[in-house]
């Protein structure tokens, strides 16, 4: 059994931004807290230009370790994060949530993936620093 902490990165489809923060916080933070994504709707594959550039970055494949949930899916959390929808952000109950407020980068560029995929890589470890202090 894991005493730590479970965060939950949410957003309305769970295809993107949700998927990206699961695989990081994986890669980068799975000696501090559990990382799970999950969203209201589901989509039936995670976003391609998302699966490609996390193979191109970090090697890493979401598409055998991940999928599009809904957020029955995933144990009770921490922590919620929210990537940045809203009003219609999905609500979870949690000791602590907060919003990240990122651009979904769906549709455009590599370029505008890669800064998402950036800003969520340096967001994993400031929370990472956060829950070990």
């Amino acid at each position: 059994m894991s005493n730590k902490p479970k965060v939950a990165f949410i957003c309305v489809h769970n295809s993107c931004r949700s998927q990206i923060a699961e695989a990081l916080g994986k890669h980068c933070a799975s000696d501090v807290f559990e990382s799970y994504s999950a969203g209201t709707e589901t989509k039936p594959k995670i976003n391609q230009d998302a699966v490609r550039l996390m193979k191109e970055l970090y090697g890493i494949d979401m598409e055998t370790t991940q999928h599009s949930k809904l957020l029955d899916e995933i144990p009770p959390v921490d922590i919620v994060i929210t990537m940045g929808c809203n009003v219609e952000c999905p609500y979870l109950p949690s000791k602590h949530r907060e919003d990240w407020g990122l651009d979904d980068p769906t549709g455009k560029s590599d370029v505008e993936f890669k800064k998402v995929i950036s800003t969520i890589e340096t967001k994993i470890k400031e929370l990472k620093d956060r829950l070990k202090s």
